[in-house]
Order: C-alpha cells, then structure tokens, then sequence
C-alpha cells in the first residue's frame, strides 16, 4: 500500500495563496549576539558590583561626646584648699628646681596645655609650713573649672607616630594641624607650622596665650624627637637648650578623644554617650593611613573601676 504525500497551501477566498512568515537565519544569529551581550553585561554588572563592595568599608560615622573641661590650678600655688584672693608675697612657697633630664623615647606623652605649665617642667613646688594661704587644691593643669575625678588627658595619652621619613612624618603633623614649637630662653614662644614646606612657616606668641594641649618626647635621642628637632630648625627657629613640643588643636583633642570613647564603649559594651570617663586608665594611639590623609587609631586601652563618689 502506497500513500502519497500532499501539501497544502492556504489561499485567499479568491484563491490566491497566502505569504507565510518565516524567521530566516539572519535573524536567529542577530538575537544570539543580542542575548550575548545583554548577558554579557549583566555579568559585568555584577562583577563590578562584586569589586565594589570589596574596596569600600562601610562605616557609621561615631557621634562626638563633648570635649571634657579639666580643672587646674594654672599658676597658682599647690594647696589643699581654694583661696579667695591670690597669696601675698610672705605666703609664696620656697620653690625647689629638681634636675630635669629628658628620657626620650618614640612616644608622646601629654603633659599640660598653659604657661604655667612650662613652668611645671622647670621646677616644682614644695609644701611649706609657713604662711597663712591654703593654696590652690585642683591638680596641675591649665587654671579652670572641670572634673577632678577624671584622669586628664596628660595623664592618660600616649601618641606614637610610624613613618618612613621626615616628609611623610611631616605630613602627618599638617594632617592634624599639629604645631611644633621650642620654648625656654626667650620670653615667647616660637611655632612652626606647614611643615612640608622646604622652609616651614614661623610665628611667635605668649605663653600666657597658649590654651592648647601639648606633647612632648619622652626620649630625646629617638628618631621621632630628632624629626621634630630638625623640622623646628628648618624653620629658622633656634632649637640650642630649648625643649621641642607638639601643641595640638581642640578639634584634634576631640578626634582623639571620640576615639578612646568609642575603643573603651566597646570594650565595657556600652555606648561612648553612657560611658563613665572616670574608668579611664591609659590610652595608647596609633597613626595610620585614611583615604587620602590620616587617623587616629587605639592601639590599646586600660581601664579601671569609677572611683567612689
């Protein structure tokens, strides 16, 4: 049995055929290249996406905990009470000026931010018998009003700077805003500042003008000491029997200090808004790369018990 194929073909009423639309190979190899590169693209949007998120760090910018006062007595007397009026002539002090010898190391370390600060360095005072005055009770500091139960930052600080020479170490003081400045020998007080420069700028000021925190070597013969030495003279400031300090803006003091609150929160888990900063014990910096500048980082921090109210 045989059966024969027919085709068939559609036609119009009036019998004439109908075209048919058929997708033709041009058309399959334009979809194809198509559909290639929408993938394509689709793929290189997710690897760039990928990359991305590798090279950014999300971080949540810390809210800043007011910059605490700290009380001092400034120039006044070390007492055990608060006098009224400043002691006459027969109630001063005999004062005693112990030898000072620099211990220098590669590390800062917060002394005080007033005149008479320098002349804490100087000498110091012993308690004398003598004289009706009771003194100034609050610790040595810059004179003003403040917490006396917390432990100030001259106390507490510790910065240590890593560099790999003297223009990057520049760098990073400008970074901060930090001025060099020497003192002793003179009645003023002579600062560097824009310290990249091949010759740095200079100005001279008061000491009794001076509000700002100030660091200085605690080993004289370091690397780090000799930098600062050799930047101040670069300035054309004479450095010979002068002692070489960083003073350190508030905005700087505020950056440092959100940043031990945020390392001590972390460390007692809770917030740097409830943390008691009388636990405060010693805080050890660091610097370190930030984008296209630098940032302050805790190394470590200690803590202690509140002291009882």
């Amino acid at each position: 049995m045989t059966t024969a194929s027919e085709s068939y073909q559609a036609t119009h009423e009036d019998g004439a055929p109908v075209a048919e639309l058929r997708v033709s190979a041009y058309d399959n190899v334009a979809s194809l290249l198509i559909a290639s590169i929408i993938l394509s693209f689709i793929a290189f949007l997710l690897l760039f996406i990928i990359w991305l998120t590798g090279r950014l760090v999300w971080t949540q910018k810390p809210i800043s905990v007011e910059l605490l006062e700290y009380a001092g007595r400034g120039d006044h007397a070390e007492g055990f009470e608060r006098d009224m009026e400043e002691p006459g002539m027969e109630e001063m002090e005999e004062l005693n000026e112990p030898q000072i010898e620099a211990t220098l190391e590669a590390v800062t370390d917060v002394v005080t931010n007033q005149a008479a600060a320098f002349d804490a360095i100087a000498m110091s005072a012993a308690v004398s018998s003598s004289g009706s005055g009771m003194g100034d009770s609050r610790p040595p500091g810059p004179l003003g009003e403040g917490v006396t139960d917390v432990l100030p930052p001259w106390e507490r600080w510790e910065i240590r700077f890593s560099t790999s020479g003297l223009k990057v170490y520049a760098r990073q003081l400008d970074h901060f805003k930090i001025e060099l400045a020497a003192f002793g020998g003179s009645p003023s007080v002579d600062y560097a500042y824009n310290l990249v420069k091949p010759k740095p700028d200079n100005r001279s000021g008061k000491p009794e003008d001076e509000k700002r925190i100030y660091m200085s070597w605690q080993q004289g013969g370091g690397p780090m000491a000799q930098f600062d030495r050799q930047l101040v003279s670069q300035a054309g400031i004479k450095i010979t029997r002068r002692m070489i300090v960083q003073f350190y803006p508030k905005a700087t003091e505020q950056m440092l200090q959100d940043a031990e609150f945020q390392a001590a929160a972390k460390k007692q888990g809770t917030t740097p808004q409830q943390l008691d900063p009388r636990t405060l014990l010693k805080t050890i910096f660091g610097v370190r790369s930030a984008g296209s500048g630098y940032e302050f980082h805790v190394i470590d921090i200690y803590l202690r018990p509140a002291p009882a109210s």
